[in-house]
């Protein structure tokens, strides 16, 4: 049974690496081209930028990183465990990051979901998000393999 008071929202701890690669694993977020120690190393890396976990009895339960690059905001890893979803958690994560956003003076956020994940899909435009017309284009320039 999990508690019910709220999971405290915190800046990522070294000592948080493992279970945040286990959260990301269990939420389907690894993919083989992204080494997740090589991209927690490189958010520690970003000193301006939000990484972010919640935890419950002691339990890493969710996480997102942001970050603001001085025209659009972005969210990745956003993650909450499948046993902790439809609490309200993954809107406190994106409330925190509009917030800090927003002081930041960033006019827009954007994020990318994988067309097939779309109870994903559904969440952010709950939150008010809408797809933009537009076509993401990516370029592999350090390999993770």
């Amino acid at each position: 049974m999990t508690s019910t008071v709220l999971p405290a929202i915190t800046r990522f701890a070294e000592t948080d690496r493992a279970d945040l690669i286990a959260l990301w694993e269990v939420c389907g977020l690894i993919r083989p081209w992204n080494d997740p120690d090589k991209d927690i190393d490189r958010k520690l890396g970003d000193a301006a930028g939000l990484f972010l976990v919640a935890r419950q009895d002691g339990v890493l339960i969710g996480s997102a990183m942001a970050g603001y690059d001085g025209h659009r905001g972005s969210v990745n890893y956003l993650a909450v465990h499948p046993d902790h979803r439809h609490t309200g958690l993954g809107r406190r994560f994106m409330a925190e990051i509009e917030a800090a956003l927003t002081a930041w003076g960033c006019p827009k956020i954007n994020l990318m979901v994988r067309r097939s994940n779309t109870d994903v899909t559904h969440f952010y435009e709950k939150l008010g998000y809408q797809q933009d017309d537009v076509v993401v284009l990516g370029k592999r320039l350090i390999s993770d393999l």
